[in-house]
């Protein structure tokens, strides 16, 4: 497969992959939002008024976060 490479261990067996970004960027963002959302799954969820509530507490004088 054309920007793809396998790293392979004194065995033979695939241990990693290398991506060309030009070539599956997009690819691998996808990928890797669906990782981060999966470690995410068990977090504690925040309502979007609490969390406003809670930036709005935070500002400074000068109404910056």
């Amino acid at each position: 497969m054309d920007g793809v490479q396998f790293l392979i261990n004194e065995k033979g067996e695939k241990t990693a992959v290398l991506l060309d970004l030009e070539q599956w960027g997009d690819l691998w963002e996808d990928f890797y939002d669906i990782l981060v959302t999966r470690s995410r799954a068990e977090e504690e969820t925040v309502s979007w008024s609490d969390l406003t509530a809670e930036l709005e507490q935070e500002a400074s004088p000068d109404g910056t976060v």
